[in-house]
This record gives structure tokens, sequence and C-alpha cells, in this order.
């Protein structure tokens, strides 16, 4: 990296640290949220609807229906005790489940997902149903689809709501919702409902968006799958905006290949990646980010090892790498906290809204932004750039690099604003370059613990084909 842009790093991470990350008036999420809901039922092994392509071959073969799923979802939605939904339209996912089962009786299958139930995050728009954001101050109620919610109704999809989010999709930790598996500990964020969604068996997939690592963390904590594709190859018209040059859309789903399929649905005109599923991985050379391990708390690093130890006789190569370096995850969150923040502050002073009503800690992230110097948002942005060419080079040495989703475990709801920076550390600087990334669940008898593989741009294919493999060999789905 050249001296200017180490530069203009060293000064803008300093006033950010000053300004942004640590704004003092916020109070601990806890304190606004209140404690878990009691009695929260012990979940054992958590629930499934089955993999979408399961759930294909049996409305083929009319063993079921898509109203059977559809009120099969809508049953579990009605005893959540984790906040994963806002808004529910039971009657219109109903008479969507009705359509779709009426199109397969007259031979027409309109895609993967079709009959299949899902859910969408509150910042995402879907015609008819409120949009908030996660805020008091947001009121909208669209008429149109986002066009990734077209998309998925294109393949079938049917939507039962949308699920609960951090304010404006700004934070990683959901604090208002619950942790399945332990409903004392957050589901991350900002995607937290889609993760508790998909975990406990409320649809099949859940769409989202990624845009430090709001679809990444979430799935790790809350033991799913999550994937985030290359930037800009899923369009983002009818999203509310967090950062135009950093949001991704992006899914969840229980298992590698419905995740695979619920990507395909979102871009129809791009090579379908769920045939990767079963391909062989034995020429792929593999890196273990090193750096991404420290700090990791001793039961993730452990989790985390035992899956990485299986990919001996999987593939080609297994080989520690030196980069990214401990200074590039830690000058892409800094960096990508402040493109996010300043883009995000951009569209909140555009739209008026009264940022009196919105958490304190987003008001406070949103004000210290307005006062960043435009000429730190040019210096991060150019860091960004020289940034991923030296990333682009990893990948000509690695196909996939494999790393800890998340250092640490899911924290209690009352200490999660200690974990603020680690929690996204792995994960923002495959969000700032662009790359794709998925995290996948390691075995555990615990609390969940996230893989997280991340590929060059256009590598999502690679990254379903060792998740698969990877997960076959564990065991799993």
């Amino acid at each position: 990296m050249s001296s200017v842009a180490i530069n203009a790093f060293t000064a803008a991470r300093e006033r950010l640290a000053a300004q942004v990350i640590d704004p003092p008036e916020a109070r601990p999420a806890y304190e606004v949220f209140g404690p878990p809901p009691a009695p929260v039922p012990a979940l054992g092994a958590l629930p499934s609807t089955g993999a979408i392509a399961g759930a294909a071959r049996a409305l083929d073969a009319g063993v079921t229906t898509s109203v059977a799923l559809t009120e099969l979802a809508l049953q579990r939605i009605a005893k959540d005790d984790w906040t994963a939904f806002v808004h529910v339209d039971a009657q219109a996912a109903l008479a969507e489940a009705r359509a779709r089962d009426a199109e397969l009786r007259a031979g027409r299958r309109r895609g993967p997902l079709h009959g299949v139930p899902v859910s969408v995050k509150d910042v995402i728009h879907v015609g008819g149903m409120p949009t908030r954001c996660g805020s008091d101050a947001f009121h909208q109620r669209p008429e149109a689809d986002a066009a990734a919610v077209d998309l998925w109704r294109a393949a079938g999809a049917v939507i039962l709501g949308k699920t609960s989010t951090h304010e404006f999709a700004l934070g990683v930790t959901s604090p208002q919702a619950r942790n399945p598996h332990d409903p004392t500990r957050i589901p991350g964020g900002s995607s937290g409902g889609s993760a508790i969604a998909v975990a406990t068996g409320m649809g099949f997939a859940s769409l989202g968006t990624d845009t430090r690592a709001s679809i990444r963390v979430p799935a790790a904590l809350c033991g799913v799958v999550g994937l985030k594709p290359t930037y800009e190859t899923v369009p983002t018209r009818g999203v509310v905006p967090l950062s135009w040059t950093m949001d991704h859309v992006a899914v969840m789903a229980a298992g590698v290949e419905d995740a695979a399929l619920a990507l395909d649905a979102l871009r129809p005109d791009a090579p379908a990646i769920a045939p990767a599923v079963g391909a062989r991985v034995s020429h792929l050379r593999v890196g273990l980010a090193t750096a991404a391990w420290e700090g990791a708390e001793a039961v993730v690093e452990a989790a985390v090892a035992r899956q990485v130890d299986k990919l001996d006789g999987l593939v080609a190569a297994v080989r520690e790498t030196d980069r990214p370096t401990a200074a590039d995850f830690g000058g892409a969150n800094a960096m990508g906290l402040l493109v996010s923040r300043c883009e995000a502050a951009t569209f909140h002073r555009a739209a008026g809204l009264d940022r009196s009503l919105y958490w304190a800690e987003v008001r406070d992230q949103l004000d210290a932004a307005d006062g960043v110097p435009a000429t730190d948002y040019i210096d991060a942005q150019r860091y960004r750039s020289a940034l991923r060419e030296e990333m682009l080079a990893v990948f000509r040495e690695h196909h996939v690099l494999a790393m800890p989703t998340a250092p640490v475990l899911a924290p209690p709801v009352e200490r999660a604003d200690e974990y603020l920076t680690i929690l996204s550390r792995n994960a923002i600087l495959w969000s700032f370059v662009g790359f794709p990334a998925i995290s996948l669940p390691c075995p555990t008898d615990g609390l969940p613990v996230g893989l997280q593989l991340v590929a060059g741009p256009g590598g999502e294919a690679l990254l379903i084909a060792l998740a698969a493999a990877l997960t076959e060999k564990a065991g799993g789905a």
C-alpha cells in the first residue's frame, strides 16, 4: 500500500475512533428493550421445515402442498418468542400458496422456490406490507415489491411477512430480538429476525441485507447458513439504503443447497450455483487467514479448527496465509464503518426523519458521521481501492480463504455493546471489497459457531461446492 494510502487511513481512523465508534450518549440496548420474554420454551433440537429441494420434490409428487407448508410456518410464527417477525400477512401468504398449488396442478413450476414460504427483512419493500426498518421514525407502505422480492415471487416463493432488524440495519446486535439457542443472548444483526426465522423453521429461507456483516454474523450466532454474493450481482432497488457502495442483498437458509437455490432465484440471468453442490473440490487451494483467529474465544477456535481439519483429503492444499493481516482487518473495519456511516448519514439527512425517535446508539452514530470531513470519506475510498487490489492478489494464490465468521459466541444481551468490533471484524472486510462469502455452522454441542469461506469476485459456485463438501463430510445437511 502506498504511503499516501497509509497516511490517509491513519488520519481517518483516528478521527473515526474519536467521533463515531464510541458515541458517549448511547444507552445500553438492554436498558431500552428490557429482559428476554418469560417463560421462554427450551428448544432442544430446533425444528426445521426441511430442505427447499426436498420440499420441491414433495410438492411435485403431491405428498404435500404449498398451503400445508405455509400453514406450518404460520403456526410456528404464532409461537414466536424471539421477535423474529414484525409483520405477518397470513391471508396474503395463504392466497399465494393456493395460487402456487393451482399452478402445480396445471403443470406450471415457476422456479426453485415454487410454493416455498419465505420471509423478508424489514428494510426491503414488500408491496402492501409496512416497511419500518425497525424504527419508530420510519413509516412506509409501498405499493411495489423490491426488485429482489419480485425475483423471489417470480421463482414461486410465498412471502410470509417481514423480519426484525437492528434499526435501519445500522448495527450487528439486533438487541430487541433474542437468540433461539439461548434467549439471554443476542441473535446478531442486523438481519437478526431473518436468522431466528430460519433457525426455528419459520419458513425455508429469508431475504436480507449485508452491508458490513449483517447476514453472516447472525447466521453464525444462530446456526444457519448465510450467503453474501459479489457486490452488485443482486439488484438493490426497493431496499432502504444503509450504504450505497457497500449494500448487498443476501440470503439465509438452513443448508448450503437451500442458500444456493435462494440466491439463484435472485440472479436468473447468471449461471446457477446450486448445481455446484456435489462438484469436485479436490483441485482447490484453501488459505487459512491466521489473523482472523486473533482474539477468538477458545470454544470458537476449537469448533472452527475441527471443521477446517476436515478439509484434509477434500482439497489439494490447505495452507496458512498472512494476508489478510490484522491491519487489513482493522483497516477494513475502520474504513468500512466510516464509509457506511457517512453514506447512511447522507440518506438520513435527505430523509428528514425525526432523529429523536431513533435508538440512541443509532442516532449518535449518524450525528457523529455528519461531522466527518469529506476528505476522510475520500481517503477511505482510496484505501478501499488499494485494499481490494491487494485482496485480489491473495485469491491468485488461493481459491478460497477460511476463517471464523465471528471470533466470539453470541454475547449476552446486557454485554453486547462490549463486542461490537470483534463480532463483525472478520466479516466487514469482504463487504468492503465486495467479495462473496458464506457462513456455515460448525458442529458443536453448545452455542452455534460459524465458519466463513470467502472467494474472489464471481466465486459463489466455488463457495457452494466447498461448503457442501465440507458439510457432507461433517455429517450435516
